[in-house]
């Protein structure tokens, strides 16, 4: 397409510019915050946040949820997508088209829903009292429980989309061949299936994973101040205390977990397909 690399390299110049000094060099000076002591460089801005209780509470809830939403996301998403992909070419077209409309509203209404169906007077908690099962309404709202469901109903459709394309892309005739010799549909999924769509899996899970981690607004409308996430603990960090050093830190754990996650997922399928 191009006659050498300089041009292609001096049509790509002014993007790369721009994405520079709009978006990496404003990161850069943020991230660089947490590892300033006055006129030196120290990590001592890290070992503070850690030696403190709540950090490290906050730390480990954030790192669990995101696990558990991308485990309980990929249970659910290979089932779906499974289910999705042997339909006929119409009903997996409507199905698609379902599970794609979610990504089309705004999460903020998406998660303000859940308020009305977790809330005192909400659905659930009208259902649960009129069947008796409680005489008073349950505390639904403002618990890991509520953050837990929201992240789910948020990035759920990412990791099924995300199936979808790599099961299209996997040999029609592996599944038949597998059970003609005799395997069972566990060691179906575990033997060909999961191989076979690792990379879509991959791709699913950082989605999912990174989305967890750094969404904000689920968290600060279903968690609140009870249940705090690294993110809302950065903007009240910023916001209440104007702390930006803190800000820093959690940023750039944030940026790490997100590429561990990518990274552990890719090594752990590349080791599966040695295998």
């Amino acid at each position: 397409m191009f006659q050498n690399r300089a041009e292609a390299l001096a049509l790509a110049l002014p993007a790369a510019i721009f994405a520079t000094v709009v978006f990496l060099l404003p990161v850069a000076i943020l991230l660089s915050e947490g590892f300033r002591a006055g006129s030196s460089w120290s990590l001592s801005a890290y070992a503070d946040f850690f030696s403190q209780t709540l950090n490290r509470t906050v730390f480990l809830r954030t790192f669990r949820l995101g696990l558990e939403v991308t485990a309980v996301s990929a249970v659910i998403g290979y089932a779906a997508a499974f289910a999705i992909v042997n339909l006929p070419a119409k009903g997996k077209g409507r199905m698609i088209g379902l599970i794609t409309l979610p990504l089309m509203i705004s999460p903020v209404a998406r998660t303000y829903a859940w308020i009305v169906i977790l809330g005192r007077t909400g659905i659930v908690n009208q259902a649960i009292t009129g069947l008796g099962l409680s005489a008073e309404p349950l505390r639904l709202l403002f618990t890991e429980t509520a953050v837990f469901i929201g992240l789910l109903q948020l990035f759920l459709p990412l990791m099924i989309l995300s199936l979808i394309s790599a099961l299209e892309n996997m040999p029609k005739d592996a599944i038949p061949a597998a059970r003609v010799l005799g395997a069972n549909w566990f060691q179906v999924f575990w033997k060909v299936i999961l191989p076979l769509t690792r990379e879509g899996l991959v791709v699913g899970g950082t989605l999912v994973f990174t989305g967890s981690l750094t969404a904000y607004i689920t968290p600060a409308v279903l968690g609140g101040s009870k249940v705090l996430m690294l993110e809302t603990l950065m903007y009240q960090q910023v916001s209440v205390a104007n702390d930006f050093v803190s800000a820093s830190v959690i940023a750039f754990i944030l940026i790490v977990m997100s590429f561990a996650a990518n990274i552990l997922l890719k090594r752990l399928a590349t080791a599966r397909n040695r295998r």
